[in-house]
């Protein structure tokens, strides 16, 4: 109906050029109304086109209603429009036609709300992507909850959307952790020494460990003096020791590669990448959160693509040498500095790999990349787009074609204390004992209930409680209670009549009625902006306030009644709730149960 308003404003404004008063017409801006008395829809366009007309707003906006009548003459969609305030064209649709939002939901089921308005556009959406160092911890959970929802949401209005995860396979990080897991392969092998302040420490490690004794034995253990002579000094927890962590680990980096020889390095990496990575596949795919590719970042330097990335920024005139080393001149993209390349030594730098790996995003023909990076990554954003945009032509402005999405961690809430965290440590809450602990739909309701650049509490307490204080179980009890209300038919062995309901819809004339029916309607409106905007909570708002709706009227009138027509008018009206409730739950990755 919104798409009709909206043809029918368009040739109204087209009439109002045409008679001369405008020239021009803007970008229409409809939205449903909050409150029933002002309409269904409004429209603030009179306002728009008050300064080019050289009138008041009001007197435009009678001028556009007044061709509305014109054109509408013939039609009973409109039962009316009002001027209000300053100048809203407020506009009230035919109860007929308001009340066809029911059969359309009913006829469309599980599609109702699904549209194809993006025409297949080509999109990467590139979320998660953590180290492959240790387990998904519960900050991960609000990425990978938001990028799959967003994902879900924009395949429902026509994206053609891929998921992909960026492993992060090559450089420092990947060789601590190899090491860490050598380490302790030592210490399980009866080697004595302390652990590296700068070592990772999760009991995974051991896990790890123990899995390669297994395999191979005594053939990696070397004494502690082999492992430790001429090591840089660690850095305790007492500042005023002497001592340099990141120098300590990186030698033994050096050391670990030096004893084993790269072939039994490779195997002791390996045996640390594969058995977290699968870890973390494991916790995506049951947390919901498929991925259409794992991308490694390995593969860019197998493969030349960081060399052919910084030898098109060369030829371009985008990077520059400086005592050895390559910078790529993003201070002419708007970056704060300069950024190195490719150092002084020949290797190339993070930043580097980030350039390659955009590069080859657009190579593979995405029309739009969307990248969800954790809120830690804010600097790092400027830089990637002036580099994007270094990669772009004249005629291919890559920069308009990339959205960078950060997402605040979650902080995680326990009898009203805050738990704490440290992934280097170990002490940190995973993803998969959050969601043993309160279910995967409460974890992927609550994620998203905010803006994705809010910080957000999780309370777990509340997220496990069965009370209409917990969103997502106040909304699954409004399923689950349609479901109940059905399943009393078959019991009291009655029966609802739906196309006797759907002649009889004009009898919903109680509040309760007709403001479910509005919110209804609102639906398709809201997947759309959801899906446009990145903006999941809008879905999540909007539920909660279909599901208080359901739950008043529940308590106000009877369903099931003695007035057949009544009755099957009202069965169609929840019912038509109940899948919009499942149609929006299913979007969230959240499950719409039958009884609770």
């Amino acid at each position: 109906m919104k798409e009709n308003i909206e043809s029918l404003l368009n040739q109204a404004l087209d009439q109002l050029i045409a008679d001369g008063l405008i020239e021009t017409k803007p970008a229409l801006q409809i939205t449903r109304t909050k409150d029933a008395t002002h309409g269904d829809f409004t429209c603030n366009v009179a306002m728009m086109l008050a300064k080019q007309a050289g009138k008041a707003p009001r007197e435009v906006a009678q001028a556009i209603t007044d061709a509305i009548d014109t054109l509408d003459a013939g039609s009973d969609a409109i039962d009316k429009i009002e001027i209000a305030g300053p100048g809203f064209i407020n506009i009230f649709l035919a109860q007929e036609n308001t009340l066809n939002i029911i059969k359309d939901i009913l006829s469309a089921g599980d599609s109702f709300g699904r549209s194809n308005v993006a025409n297949q556009e080509k999109v990467q959406i590139e979320f998660v992507s953590a180290n492959p160092t240790g387990p998904l911890h519960v900050g991960h959970g609000r990425g990978a909850a938001y990028g799959a929802t967003l994902a879900s949401l924009m395949r429902a209005v026509g994206f053609d959307v891929d998921c992909e995860y960026y492993v992060n396979d090559a450089g420092r990080q990947m060789n601590i952790l190899a090491t860490s897991v050598w380490l302790r392969y030592l210490e399980i092998s009866g080697i004595e020494f302390t652990f590296p302040v700068n070592g990772y420490k999760g009991d995974y490690i051991f896990d790890i460990a123990n899995s390669i004794k297994s395999q191979h034995g005594d053939g990696f253990v070397f004494t502690a003096d082999q492992v430790f002579q001429d090591i840089h000094a660690d850095e305790p927890d007492n500042e005023d020791d002497a001592g340099d962590k990141e120098k300590h680990i990186d030698d033994l980096i050096t050391r670990a590669k030096h004893l084993l020889g790269n072939e039994n390095y490779q195997r002791v990496f390996n045996a640390g990448l594969d058995s977290i990575l699968a870890d973390i596949r494991q916790d995506l795919e049951e947390f919901g959160v498929p991925y259409d590719n794992w991308y490694s970042e390995q593969t860019l330097a197998d493969r030349g693509l960081i060399e052919k990335a910084v030898e098109q920024l060369q030829l371009a005139g985008h990077v520059e040498e400086r005592n050895g080393a390559l910078w790529f001149l993003s201070t002419k993209f708007g970056d704060e500095k300069d950024r190195v390349i490719i150092r002084d030594n020949g290797q190339a730098t993070y930043f580097a790999s980030d350039i390659a790996y955009h590069m080859d995003k657009f190579a593979r023909g995405y029309q739009r990349v969307i990248n969800i990076w954790g809120a830690d990554h804010h600097g790092y954003v400027t830089r990637v787009k002036a580099a994007v945009g270094a990669l772009g032509t004249k005629e291919d402005q890559l920069q308009d074609k990339l959205d960078i999405l950060l997402v605040q961690f979650a902080n995680l809430f326990r009898g009203g204390e805050r738990l704490q965290m440290s992934t280097r440590s170990g002490s940190f809450v995973t993803l998969r004992e959050l969601r043993n602990e309160v279910g995967n739909d409460a974890a992927r309701f609550f994620y998203v209930m905010r803006k994705c650049e809010q910080h957000m509490d999780f309370d777990l307490d509340l997220a496990k409680s069965q009370s209409n204080d917990n969103p997502v179980y106040y909304i699954q009890y409004a399923h689950a209670r349609i479901c109940s209300v059905i399943g009393q038919l078959s019991e009291k062995q009655l029966k609802h009549d739906i196309e006797n309901g759907s002649q009889n819809l004009n009898l919903l004339t109680e509040k309760h009625e007709t403001d479910i029916i509005s919110k209804l309607g609102a639906y398709a409106d809201i997947v759309h902006k959801s899906a446009f905007n990145a903006e999941p909570h809008l879905l999540v708002h909007y539920l909660r306030e279909l599901a208080t709706l359901l739950h008043s009227y529940y308590n106000a009138h009877q369903f099931i009644n003695d007035d057949a027509n009544l009755h099957d008018a009202r069965f169609n009206l929840i019912i038509a709730t109940k899948q919009i409730l499942h149609n929006g739950l299913t979007l969230l990755g959240v499950s719409a149960p039958v009884k609770m």
